[in-house]
């Protein structure tokens, strides 16, 4: 299975979105500096993940959430994280 994921740095405000067939190990890496386009907004948080048989099918989605529309959807999961409980 492939995943198209959303990570979200409440201390900078930053959201990054990718792909890949092992969450885990991928949001590790990312909290661990080893990814250079993510490192000096550390932390993240994991805040939405989809799942697709074929990578193909998740690195379209992966482009379509870095669209307009995608930012769009995105940004009103932050705020949906962000309301007080």
């Amino acid at each position: 299975m492939y995943y198209t994921y959303v990570l979200y740095s409440e201390k900078y405000n930053e959201i990054y979105v990718g792909q890949t067939n092992n969450v885990k190990s991928r949001l590790t890496k990312h909290n661990a500096g080893l990814v250079r386009s993510t490192k000096r907004y550390i932390p993240w948080s994991l805040i939405h993940i989809e799942e697709f048989i074929t990578r193909a099918e998740a690195m379209k989605r992966e482009k379509s959430l870095k669209s307009h529309q995608g930012r769009k959807f995105i940004r009103k999961l932050v705020r949906v994280r962000q309301l007080p409980d």
